[in-house]
């Protein structure tokens, strides 16, 4: 029997709306059911608070990629997947973090590797690591979830444990500026398995928020000190407003954060 174009367009819209229904979860934000990660509100949402420019070069020997401002919607549901376990976000974040650094890889990104001699060398995301006891307590690492998500939209390659966090530090949340960089103190180490390769690469460090730099800055100075080269660090997002003095020791304003790591 010959079935109709209407008949089979119904047919087929109401299989979708079945399956729809079938695969939707809540939205971790407002808890609607949505077939997405995010409901198409919150995602908006999130989204308003993307960065219009993402690159920031204000930190000496490092860049900062960052996708968006620490706050209201994004500083959110990035808790959720921080402190309630919501994991799928980090598809989601990571996601639009590699379509900046996608947008961007024939500029700001493709300069910077000039800057520093390393054009030849192939890039290499290393995600920051969490300290074994923190992540074992967490059950992930946030900042290695996004950059499995990042690395599968960039296609650049992945060294998770490129990186070991070899110290556990105090939270950087109370801490300023001084007190974090020697809280970071010989808090990191660079996995000997991954160094040669490493080596031929240049890293760029991948975490979830970036705040006065400290930990990018410990986490650089370790891949260095093993003759690893370093460009910059990619974060999903920011809540420091750097100012433009370049010396280390001038004030830095940032917004505190609940962020332990």
């Amino acid at each position: 029997m010959r079935v109709s174009s209407s008949t089979q367009h119904w047919f087929d819209q109401g299989k979708q709306q079945l399956l729809n229904l079938f695969l939707a979860s809540p939205c971790p934000l407002c808890q609607r059911s949505t077939a997405a990660i995010l409901c198409p509100n919150c995602c908006r949402q999130v989204r308003q608070c993307q960065l219009s420019t993402p690159c920031d070069r204000t930190l000496p020997g490092l860049a900062v990629v960052s996708w968006g401002r620490y706050e209201g919607s994004l500083r959110q549901v990035i808790g959720n997947l921080k402190y309630s376990g919501h994991r799928e976000v980090a598809q989601f974040l990571g996601t639009e973090l590699g379509q900046t650094w996608r947008d961007g890889s024939s500029g700001w990104a493709f300069d910077y590797r000039t800057t520093v001699g390393t054009l030849s060398r192939p890039v290499a995301i290393v995600p920051i690591p969490l300290h074994p006891g923190k992540q074992q307590q967490r059950g992930f690492n946030q900042a290695d979830l996004l950059a499995q998500a990042f690395c599968r939209f960039t296609q650049l390659p992945l060294h998770s444990h490129g990186l070991r966090r070899v110290m556990a530090t105090q939270a950087q949340h109370s801490l300023g500026w001084s007190a974090r960089q020697q809280n970071l103190a010989q808090a990191f180490a660079v996995e000997p398995k991954q160094a040669d390769a490493l080596r031929q690469t240049t890293v760029w460090l991948l975490d979830d928020i970036f705040t006065t730099g400290a930990t990018a800055q410990a986490a650089a100075q370790t891949l260095r000190r093993s003759g690893i080269a370093v460009a910059g660090i990619c974060t999903v997002a920011r809540a420091i407003a750097w100012n433009a003095d370049p010396n280390p020791a001038s004030p830095r304003h940032f917004t505190p954060t609940v962020d332990g790591r």
